[in-house]
């Protein structure tokens, strides 16, 4: 433990002393910090399964998901939805659902004997995008900013969107509870979720409004706003555990309220300190990351999985979104683009490790095996076809 966090302290000042001259050249704090979990997990090879199958990693990696999800759904910008609603919801509501189910589709052709419900937590794992570790794509002015502002939302909301379905699927693959049945699942995640949804938006309505009361009377700090927004996501993921609810659910509809109820222009101020705490908890992902893929890779897999994740990165994705956009306001350029754009990052990677604690034997590697392929896939796909794919974008 002691060598791991000062590999992840060498590697984070090593990057930070270099970080304008790596950012040219598209090398992210994410990206170095693998490096030092792939050194730690050939040392540590025969504990890596032992270490990341805990209580205490379970519950670490639940907690930075809720706090993920908080940022990501707090930090979209120009609405709710973005400048461009309509095209938004045709990507989470058409393209993400109907990803989600031909990779279960794929799952029973590349998969065998893994259950449906295997499948479908492993398509809630492959499918979901991240751009946390690859924020200079979207930053790129090459990029129209109607694509740009349509992938920020997507990839804001998406993990969100997602991870309800991880969790009615965990509970209905995993042997250690008692959903045998799809309803039995339901009547189990469907009262979990409501009583998440009215925490969370309770949380952050409270939150926001009492902010913005005492905001007027001068009664906070610069630093006070922003420490109480770190302890919002926390809150509501705390209160929604201890009521039977999804923390998860909470953290996230608690950041929607707060987005909306809060005053923007200060608002995006006290994101800043989150901001930061959400880029070492990334880090953090992306170091276990890093460990797990030594693991892996020395392990047993099939080339099926492989061939699996590589279908996931490309037709699971492209091919449901330009159906979605058809007769849309964007171009066919414009539209092949969002589709390519995907990255796999740190939603994928949680949702792993999530999926590997919960599921047992089997299928707990397989879901794994799944992460790390996909994730390591996408690092060289994305980021050797990205600038491409860029410079053949319509910029009108």
């Amino acid at each position: 433990m002691t060598q791991s966090l000062i590999s992840v302290a060498i590697v984070l000042v090593a990057w930070a002393l270099l970080a304008v001259p790596l950012d040219r050249l598209r090398i992210t704090a994410p990206i170095t910090v693998v490096l030092a979990g792939v050194a730690i997990g050939f040392t540590t090879r025969n504990t890596i399964a032992e270490n990341l199958n805990t209580e205490i990693a379970l519950h670490a990696a639940e907690i930075i998901l809720a706090l993920l999800l908080f940022i990501d759904a707090s930090d979209v910008r120009g609405g709710l939805l973005g400048p461009d609603p309509r095209s938004v919801m045709r990507i989470l509501f058409i393209a993400l659902p109907v990803s989600l189910g031909i990779a279960v589709l794929l799952g029973l052709w590349l998969l065998p004997g893994a259950s449906w419900a295997v499948l479908l937590v492993i398509a809630c794992v492959v499918v979901p995008i991240d751009f946390a570790p690859a924020a200079s794509i979207v930053r790129d002015a090459r990029i129209p900013a109607r694509v740009r502002n349509a992938l920020n939302v997507e990839s804001g909301y998406n993990d969100g969107v997602v991870s309800p379905i991880l969790i009615f699927a965990l509970a209905l693959a995993a042997q250690s509870t008692h959903a045998n049945t799809p309803m039995e699942a339901l009547s189990t995640a469907v009262p979990s979720a409501l009583k998440a949804m009215l925490v969370g938006s309770v949380v952050g309505f409270a939150l926001a409004f009492t902010t913005n009361l005492a905001e007027r009377h001068n009664l906070m700090t610069d630093q006070s706003k922003r420490i109480a927004l770190v302890a919002a996501p926390v809150l509501s993921y705390a209160g929604a555990i201890t009521i039977g609810g999804n923390g998860f659910i909470a953290a996230f509809v608690c950041g929607f309220v707060c987005n909306y109820v809060r005053e923007p222009e200060p608002f995006r101020r006290e994101l800043e300190l989150l901001d930061d705490i959400g880029f070492l908890l990334t880090v953090l992902m992306w170091f276990v990351f890093g460990s797990a893929a030594v693991f892996v890779l020395y392990g047993s897999f099939s080339w099926r999985t492989i061939l699996y994740c590589l279908l996931a990165l490309t037709i699971v994705r492209i091919a449901p979104v330009l159906v979605a956009m058809v007769r849309s306001k964007f171009s066919y350029r414009d539209r092949l683009l969002i589709a390519w754009l995907g990255p796999r990052g740190t939603t994928s990677i949680v949702f792993g490790l999530l999926a590997f604690n919960r599921l047992n034997g089997d299928a707990a590697e397989l879901a794994l095996a799944a992460m790390v392929f996909v994730v390591l896939g996408s690092v060289v796909l994305h980021g050797a076809t990205a600038t491409i794919g860029i410079n053949r974008s319509d910029p009108s």
